[in-house]
């Protein structure tokens, strides 16, 4: 069956997957992520245009507006500075920002999100994918018991942040297939994340200060291949295969937000499967951000998850993983909603 045509509507998309239909549109937003966008705050979001361009655009009030035509005197921006691409904006949103005019978003202009197609907010990465294991107690128990530990009374709490990467080339945005590497894995595992979108460049940064160098938020599923981590006894390959790292539907600026309670969940074919809070972090994002700086100078556009609460389909007994056909719903409070289907 052909895919859908981008404008598929967001409400035609969010229908479909409570019908449990197999496919939805590559790049729908969903009608619960348009109702967040009027609550003021600024987002920002890649997408097609209907010429086919692909742009950066400011969303808000259930529409898309290029940034291009958001700035005052565009074209006396410093050359380096490209309004089309979500990394250059990032490293450059300071002088951005001091020429954004909200007010040049009329009402009625832009363009309807429900006819948009959005791309992962950084559809090709340039920084690092950097993820967090085990960061929440509840995951941490879950872990212990599918790794048939029964000799263990208290869960394996790390006493510092597990740090592992995902290959840039698996990143994906809202509405795509989540596809499935048979002949490679039998076992597609889900993770539901808060990312962090570092802004300003930095080494060593003290935890008081960690808060100063991010950009914004964004959804991120750590979708997992278990029985490839299994065999190859590390995380890289089995987190890295195509299409296993869908972001967005935007990102939120952390100035609009507090990213250190926000309520995540996470719904496998309409079945609440994660719930839980930001707050709930064993490491917050100060000590993350700390952690991973002590030794590595962190740049703009580099993209650090913060670890997935208890719920994944490994923790069930037997295991509940991902098969064809299967939608996956993350909704992260004040940041939007992402859905991705199983192919």
């Amino acid at each position: 069956m052909d895919a859908p045509p981008p404008t598929t509507t967001a409400a035609a998309a969010a229908a479909a997957l409570e019908a449990g239909v197999e496919r939805i549109a590559d790049g729908a937003v969903t009608s619960a992520a348009i109702a967040m966008t009027s609550d003021g705050r600024i987002r920002l979001a890649s997408f097609q245009q209907h010429c086919g361009q692909t742009t950066v655009g400011v969303v808000r009030d259930g529409r898309i507006w290029p940034l291009h035509e958001c700035v005052e005197g565009p074209s006396s921006l410093p050359a380096p500075i490209h309004l089309h691409s979500m990394a250059s904006v990032i490293g450059s949103w300071e002088e951005i920002r001091a020429r954004l005019s909200l007010e040049k978003l009329p009402e009625g202009k832009g363009q309807l999100l429900s006819e948009s197609h959005l791309l992962a907010p950084l559809p090709r990465p340039a920084g690092a994918i950097m993820c967090i294991g085990k960061n929440y107690e509840e995951h941490v128990k879950e872990v212990d018991t599918w790794k048939t530990a029964p000799h263990i009374t208290q869960p394996s709490i790390p006493t510092h942040p597990i740090v592992f990467t995902k290959a840039p080339q698996s990143a994906t945005g809202p509405g795509t297939a989540i596809r499935i590497p048979h002949g490679h894995s039998q076992a597609i595992d889900y993770e539901a994340e808060l990312a962090v979108i570092i802004g300003r460049p930095g080494r060593g940064i003290k935890p008081e200060d960690a808060m100063d160098h991010v950009f914004g938020y964004t959804i991120l599923n750590d979708v997992t291949a278990r029985d490839v981590q299994k065999r190859h006894q590390q995380w890289f390959l089995g987190k890295s295969c195509d299409t296993f790292c869908p972001m967005g539907p935007w990102i939120v600026l952390a100035s609009e937000i507090n990213g250190q309670d926000l309520h995540i969940r996470c719904w496998i074919n309409g079945e609440l499967r994660q719930n839980s809070r930001t707050s709930q972090l064993i490491f917050p994002i100060p000590t993350l951000i700390a952690t991973i700086s002590a030794g590595i100078t962190l740049q703009p556009g580099d993209i650090i998850a913060t670890g997935t609460p208890a719920g994944v389909g490994s923790g069930f007994d037997p295991p509940r993983h991902l098969t064809e056909g299967d939608s996956v719903r993350i909704q992260i409070e004040n940041v939007g909603e992402l859905i991705n289907r199983v192919e």
